[in-house]
């Protein structure tokens, strides 16, 4: 992640946010701790994969800031964060938006051309 004068600035918070949301298995798990605490190797035995690599997804969505974890004795209890999840829905509708009123413009011309082709011409 690029650092601006010692902070991540909104655009590499949305690289970090989408890059781990683009993984299957990283959005699942952040389904199963959005919808309450699980500890890191619960979730592991959910994967057909190593807890090695369950751990490095996790620790993917943690950097994102999707998940937080916290020690309760030997077990590390990870538990989603609904204001980071909010965020991306934040960012994808501010996009949606953008890309709305681009193809409203796209029809605008469209409808002013079919206008301008229709309208008889003079001889």
């Amino acid at each position: 992640m690029v650092e601006v004068t010692g902070e991540t600035t909104d655009e590499d918070r949305a690289d970090a946010l989408f890059h781990a949301l683009s993984d299957r298995t990283r959005r699942d798990i952040v389904r199963r701790v959005l919808a309450g605490e699980h500890s890191v190797s619960v979730l592991a035995a959910k994967y057909d994969m190593s807890f090695a690599a369950v751990q490095k997804h996790v620790a993917v969505l943690e950097k994102a800031g999707l998940l937080t974890k916290r020690r309760q004795g030997r077990e590390q209890l990870a538990s989603g964060d609904v204001a980071a999840v909010r965020s991306v829905a934040s960012m994808l509708a501010e996009l949606e938006q953008v890309w709305r009123g681009r193809i409203a413009r796209i029809d605008d011309l469209f409808a002013s051309e079919s206008v301008i082709n229709t309208t008889p011409s003079e001889e």
